[in-house]
């Protein structure tokens, strides 16, 4: 890549009145998810949430789409090892460490007392699904697609909102086939707050900050947390610590090898294409 992702800031961050925005600015790659972004996106949450002039947050992609995921370009395409593909023999202390920071990092939003609105415009798919849902509204523009491509193959939502927002039956489905589902879609099964026509898209989601910003803070952040407090009640840590862990074994399994060999060789864009159709050959090495 010719970008520099150490010094790089991949989050814009300004305050308007008692509304904070936030920016997901790696527009080139459809603000897909590079090894700084998500420390960024934590320092730019909490600052938000410390400051007690901002009473809400709006969370945005720059460019085409909200967010495109981890950048598979990086992490699949790399000869492993690199972070996310370990040699063999696996060890799950060290992708426990990586992965759960990264969740960590995301989680900010969850655990920041003030509401923090998602506006989902183009693909919000993989790791930008994880960011998407950790916010606690959602409004989707209809032509936009929310969802986890890689419960296919070589992955977990290791956040594991699906089941909190959308109950068994849809979370098993999505997770089994690995669909992308649009904004209309998404409104209908309750997995977002409201989808509208793109174009409209902005509007309605000032409009939404604008009415929660007329709340004090102190009212939003007792509403926020005790809400937040019953799906902490029902397991939410829990379930997330074993999501975190079975991420990693999705991507060391056969499959999971099989998948990023194939990758390295051929390109994710392909490697997804054949495994998305069944056609990998999970064989590897013998191993």
């Amino acid at each position: 890549m010719s970008e520099d992702v150490e010094t790089h800031r991949y989050v814009r961050y300004q305050v308007d009145g008692p509304i904070a925005r936030i920016t997901l600015d790696r527009p080139q790659r459809l603000n897909a998810i590079v090894d700084p972004m998500l420390p960024q996106l934590r320092e730019a949450v909490e600052r938000a949430d410390a400051d007690p002039q901002v009473h809400v947050a709006v969370l945005s992609g720059a460019g085409d789409g909200f967010c495109s995921g981890y950048d598979l370009e990086v992490h699949a395409e790399t000869p492993t090892p690199t972070p996310g593909s370990q040699e063999m023999p696996w060890d799950p202390t060290v992708d426990l460490r990586l992965m759960g920071g990264l969740t960590d990092d995301i989680m900010s939003i969850w655990r920041a007392r003030i509401p923090i609105i998602a506006k989902v415009h183009g693909p919000a798919v993989g790791g930008g699904s994880d960011i998407a849902l950790t916010c606690d509204l959602i409004v989707m523009a209809e032509d936009a697609r929310l969802g986890y491509p890689p419960a296919r193959v070589w992955g977990m939502p290791t956040t594991m909102m699906w089941v909190y927002r959308v109950g068994i039956e849809q979370a098993k489905h999505l997770l089994f086939t690995g669909d992308v589902v649009d904004g209309v879609e998404a409104a209908r099964m309750g997995l977002v707050s409201a989808a509208v026509p793109a174009d409209q898209l902005d509007d309605h989601v000032d409009r939404l900050a604008t009415r929660i910003a007329s709340v004090p803070r102190s009212q939003l952040a007792l509403s926020k947390t005790v809400v937040n407090q019953a799906y902490e009640s029902m397991g939410l840590s829990t379930t997330q610590l074993l999501a975190t862990l079975f991420d990693g074994i999705a991507r060391h399994s056969p499959d999971g090898v099989a998948f990023k060999r194939r990758a390295e060789e051929v390109g994710w864009r392909q490697a997804v294409v054949e495994r998305d159709a069944g056609e990998l050959d999970r064989e590897v090495d013998g191993s």
